[in-house]
């Protein structure tokens, strides 16, 4: 009796390995580079600094950002699965570790990244054309006088149409998204180059002073100003480890993934300390310190250079750098989510990838919906603050990780700067965070409070893989 055979078994859709090193290198550029270049010269000229430490504060960031790559660099041998630290935390620590991080990168840091991001393009759209606000009569509405969801509406409408847009645009498929992250990316160096230029060469030599700001501050040491500024600068190269979270779609992820990183941070510390001597330049520091909340540094010194045009053309530069970064967020951090769902520790559904697109479009779907409630409730900036000393806590673990992997032989290769950099980078996140935890220590607790939130989720993810 012949036995019939069974049916061949359809192998599971992948995503498809569409980014070189080229297109890794601008999608890390892409996402460093966003509003805090235009933005950080005024808090930092406040400190008291002189131009050259301001200067050096952002080398040293740079450089310490670097660190992170090399680090990063060790991980990246151990897998080639998308997820990043998720899934190199879970290589090192288990399944809890790494899901507290996924959860924070969902319900907070993820999330909420993508919901200031695309609420600052609408408020750029806003200051050049004023959009309508067609709820305004219910704006003094508010749950428990927190939460204003009908305040701003036509600014939270466009926001929430920007992300649905570029949703859109990544659930068509990776490669499209990659074509629109580069010509942001590109768009934004060009304009940040031409900047530097006209800086360099329109700027009257003798408009700047140089030397040291003259502007009252408080009775601080030079190593605690210079902390204080480092910390600033520090958040304008946050995102470089976000292209790790699509390692699933890196052609040769263990050599491209370290290269793309350390090739997107060097772009962005020669642009930053060229924009940044532009600023201290054209303008006194005192002049730059004394800008006001409601204005941005670059948009003043581009106006000291070239008129009422120079300040739209840096507003138009804004536009197009938030908008760049919006899309290559939106890109990077649904891989987390998605590796997450992979493992069973996220809903299920999450997992899926387009039969046609190659995505994971249910994913995007998740953080879309999240990031809309988010901006609609107008707490992300709250939320990102409360959490944000939470990233550095990861990045120091993530050091201890690969002390641990090394040590146990299972990266068998070489890492480079080992175990120096790793000293560095534990040594600043405990510094980073004792000094957060000390200065601000309600809204710290609160941070680590909303991160463990996540703990009956994990529990309940693991029932639900006990049950299947």
């Amino acid at each position: 009796m012949k036995v019939p055979e069974k049916p061949p078994v359809a192998a599971p859709i992948t995503l498809v390995r569409a980014f070189g090193v080229v297109s890794g290198t601008l999608l890390v550029a892409g996402i460093v580079i966003g509003s805090g270049v235009f933005k950080k010269i005024v808090p930092l000229t406040q400190s008291g600094l002189s131009a050259e430490w301001i200067l050096a504060a952002w080398m040293v960031a740079g450089l310490i950002t670097i660190c992170g790559a090399l680090n990063l660099s060790g991980m990246a041998s151990l897998t080639e699965e998308s997820g990043g630290i998720y899934e190199y935390l879970r290589l090192s620590f288990g399944n809890l570790a790494s899901f507290l991080f996924g959860w924070t990168d969902f319900a907070i840091i993820g999330s909420a990244s993508v919901a200031a991001l695309a609420f600052i393009f609408a408020q750029s759209i806003n200051a050049l054309v004023p959009l309508p606000n067609p709820a305004q009569a219910w704006a003094h509405l508010s749950i428990g006088q927190l939460v204003y969801p009908f305040a701003d509406s036509g600014i939270k409408l466009l926001a929430i149409g920007t992300t649905a847009a570029l949703t859109w645009v990544n659930y068509r498929g990776v490669s499209g998204s990659g074509r629109l992250s580069n010509i942001f990316t590109a768009a934004k160096i060009a304009g940040i180059l031409l900047l530097i230029f006209a800086g360099v060469f329109l700027a009257s030599p003798n408009s700047g002073d140089t030397s040291a700001a003259v502007v009252p501050t408080r009775n601080v040491s030079l190593a605690s100003a210079f902390f204080g500024a480092l910390l600033s600068v520090f958040w304008a190269y946050d995102g470089w480890v976000d292209l790790s979270f699509v390692t699933g779609e890196i052609k040769n992820p263990r050599r491209n993934v370290p290269r793309a990183i350390v090739g997107g941070v060097s772009i962005a510390i020669v642009l930053y300390v060229l924009i940044n001597y532009v600023y201290l330049h054209t303008l006194p520091l005192a002049q730059l310190a004394a800008i006001g909340p409601n204005e941005i540094g670059a948009s003043v010194v581009a106006e000291a250079l070239l008129g009422k045009w120079g300040k739209t053309g840096v507003t138009v530069l804004i536009l197009v750098s938030v908008f760049g970064t919006l899309n290559a967020v939106l890109l990077s951090h649904t891989r987390v989510h998605f590796r997450m769902a992979q493992e069973g520790f996220f809903f299920r559904s999450a997992a899926t990838v387009h039969s046609h697109y190659r995505t994971p479009y249910r994913a995007l779907a998740y953080t879309l919906t999240w990031s809309s409630l988010l901006i609609i409730s107008g707490t992300f900036e709250r939320l990102t603050d409360l959490v944000i000393f939470a990233t550095f806590l990861f990045y120091g673990l993530l050091a201890v990780a690969v002390v641990k992997m090394k040590w146990q032989g299972r990266i068998p290769g070489p890492v480079p700067g080992f175990p120096f950099v790793q000293i560095v980078l534990i040594l600043f996140a405990l510094t980073f965070t004792g000094h957060t935890l000390i200065t601000q220590p309600t809204q710290s607790l609160l941070g680590l409070g909303l991160i463990l939130t996540g703990l009956p989720f994990f529990v309940y993810f693991r029932r639900q893989q006990t049950r299947a």
